[in-house]
């Protein structure tokens, strides 16, 4: 009946927030709910699954604040997922999805999950001298979207972060590729057009830079994104391959914010999520659960001196 938190285990605020936007995913829970429970105690112990399943009833079974999540920290620990370090979300994000999909024993729900979060692109790849052109299919669980565009000028807005994603890259000088008709080395055009969206759509926003150190600096600029996203209205035609009743599903409502605050070395993560069930906002921050207005949300949208 309310929104329950997780307590913080040590250095765990960003596996909390990632599992708190699984859980509160209606469509997730739903598959999560299906599984065959393992017949073993050590395979129960062993499966990210069953754990997640077992962390969700007590979430909704007690009346307390928050509940410990320490039997799936160590399953994931069972599977080589460091404990007590500091994460980058998305890259634990994967790491979580692939031990999820990988203990699914029925190809049915392994089936539904890749279609609640996968996404279809074609990749093209032009020589620029002869027009050979080759296509390829790949697929992939977020959307990766660069703050800057190709000229390293920052991006304002989500909408500017899709359309570079989508907009043709120029190979040339040491980029440039081999190809088979030309035999040699050449310059090539690299685009990307849209294929297929997720019930469940992530998008990444890559809030990181190298330097010439080659050391990491986090790119904390201020940058908006909308309640309501259609995608018909930010892509052209050109980069879109697909027809038009696929592209009729192209419209999401945001669902979660995973947002960190602080550097590239340390930080700390929290969650905005909003319940599909009662469609109202509330920040996960570990054991601490409020209910916040849009306005609290749109704190995420960066600025260095900016706190949630």
């Amino acid at each position: 009946t309310e929104a329950i938190g997780l307590y913080n285990i040590g250095q765990t605020c960003c596996l909390n927030s990632l599992l708190q936007v699984f859980l509160m995913n209606t469509h997730f829970t739903g598959i999560l709910r299906r599984i065959t429970v393992p017949p073993s105690a050590s395979q129960k112990s062993s499966s990210v699954p069953y754990q997640m399943l077992l962390l969700l009833e007590k979430m909704q079974s007690g009346k307390q604040k928050a509940v410990c999540p320490k039997a799936l920290a160590y399953c994931l620990s069972q599977h080589r997922v460091k404990l007590f370090v500091q994460y980058d979300a998305v890259q634990l994000l994967l790491t979580l999805w692939n031990l999820i999909k990988g203990h699914l024993k029925n190809p049915e729900l392994i089936e539904k999950l890749s279609d609640l979060y996968t996404i279809w692109v074609q990749e093209y790849m032009v020589c620029q001298e002869c027009s050979f052109e080759t296509k390829r299919n790949s697929n992939m669980i977020t959307l990766p979207l660069s703050m800057l565009d190709s000229s390293c000028h920052l991006l304002k807005t989500l909408e500017e972060c899709l359309q570079c994603f989508f907009y043709p890259e120029e190979l040339t000088g040491h980029n440039m590729c081999f190809c088979e008709h030309c035999g040699k080395k050449t310059p090539f055009t690299q685009s990307m057009k849209l294929a297929h969206l997720p019930r469940t759509l992530i998008l990444h926003l890559k809030r990181f830079c190298f330097r010439r150190s080659a050391s990491t600096h986090k790119l904390c600029h201020y940058l908006s994104f909308p309640q309501d996203l259609d995608f018909n209205a930010v892509l052209t035609e050109e980069q879109c391959q697909t027809d038009t009743s696929e592209k009729a599903s192209w419209q999401y409502e945001l669902f979660a914010v995973v947002a960190h605050s602080g550097s590239t070395d340390c930080g700390h993560y929290c969650a905005y999520i909003r319940s599909i069930t009662e469609c109202k906002w509330y920040c996960f921050d570990d054991s601490e659960v409020c209910q916040v207005l849009w306005d609290d949300v749109k704190c995420t949208y960066g600025r260095s001196d900016f706190h949630w």
